[in-house]
């Protein structure tokens, strides 16, 4: 792809804007704000500042053909840097590509058993052991906020917060429907059975502004759930916030009530949140059929067969014959990038076809 070179210096003059500005501001809310640019655009820039490089050589070069005692020299060189920049400016044009605004954001991970009974809450067990150890990997902090342990293992629903950079724009492919098929603990006979588990991922932005107002919410206590004993609490610290004009409801059952409401309604915001960001996304989908990320959080997206060692991602046609290493969570990334590269690729071939 061919970038114009007054795009390539507006990126650098901006940059520099940005890197001006710092030295010169004393305000903190803007210093932030500087501080967040200025690391968002540096990775770009130093790709724009290659690609200029090359491009400023290849120029001198040309210049040196004719010269009889430099232009053997200069031909090779020459050709050596036309080789190279396909790779260097198809890299600066996926720095270029649009970001969605919300990939660095932490997130709420949110997984429920589906079809498949206790199968079905021993696999959304498998999964969010899986996911604790891909963000274990990646320097990331997982908190559970409530969970709804199964009979024979796993969970009914577990909700977690997932926190670190980049959280949203690794997870974000991870919504939907994800189906298991092997042979059940349960299954005396021996027969495969197939089960599935819903995962949830709801970004985290910095500034929700969604029109919200807790005049729109109600807001109920009880008794928090526990397991019993000593330690089962006495009083009405659970909070469920329910917002009227949507349905939408929360629940938060930790032991404080102050903390719990404090969650409960970050909670609410991440959710009414999420159905405005599908509600773009959908209709984004509809325009660009070949986008990764539908917007459709029903669509099966994935299978994990266990008698056969293979994980298939129906989104991109991936198939990987390493299940137990991916549920392990050690090599997850592999699907996770493959999905990012898959998503890159569709939206640089859009931007070539609009240029």
């Amino acid at each position: 792809m061919n970038i114009p070179d007054i795009k390539l210096a507006q990126v650098v003059d901006r940059f520099e804007q940005i890197e001006a500005r710092m030295g010169a501001t004393t305000d903190s809310d803007e210093i932030v704000q500087l501080g967040k640019d200025y690391a968002e655009l540096r990775p770009v820039v130093e790709g724009v500042r290659a690609l200029q490089s090359v491009r400023g050589e290849m120029e001198d070069l040309q210049a040196m053909l004719d010269d009889p005692e430099m232009g053997a020299m200069a031909k090779e060189e020459l050709q050596t840097l036309k080789d190279k920049l396909p790779g260097l400016e198809k890299d600066v044009s996926l720095l270029l590509l649009p970001k969605d605004k919300d990939d660095n954001a932490s997130v709420v991970l949110e997984i429920r058993a589906g079809t498949g009974g206790d199968e079905a809450a021993i696999f959304a067990g498998d999964l969010f052991s899986m996911y604790s150890r891909y963000a274990q990997l990646q320097g990331w902090k997982v908190e559970v906020e409530s969970d709804s342990p199964a009979d024979m293992g796993g969970f009914k629903e577990i909700i977690a917060s997932v926190s670190g950079a980049g959280v949203y724009g690794k997870l974000k492919f991870e919504m939907g429907v994800h189906r298991v098929q092997r042979v059940p603990v349960t299954e005396t006979q021996g027969r495969i059975h197939t089960s599935a588990a819903t995962v949830a991922v709801l970004p985290e932005p910095e500034d929700i502004d969604i029109g919200f107002s807790m005049t729109d919410v109600r807001v109920d206590t009880m008794r928090a759930s526990g397991a019993g004993g000593q330690h089962v609490n006495k009083t009405d610290s659970a909070v469920r916030m329910t917002h009227v004009p949507t349905g939408v409801v929360v629940v938060c059952d930790a032991k404080s009530q102050h903390m719990n409401r404090a969650n409960a309604e970050r909670l609410l915001k991440m959710k009414l949140y999420d159905i405005e960001k599908q509600r773009v996304d959908s209709e984004r989908a509809d325009e660009r059929k070949d986008q990764v990320g539908s917007g459709d959080r029903s669509a099966r997206i994935r299978t994990y067969n266990y008698p056969q060692g293979r994980l298939t991602d129906h989104r991109i046609n991936l198939t990987l014959y390493k299940l137990d290493k991916i549920v392990a969570g050690d090599e997850l990334g592999d699907v996770i990038d493959a999905l990012i590269s898959e998503d890159q690729a569709n939206r640089l071939a859009a931007m070539e076809a609009e240029a």
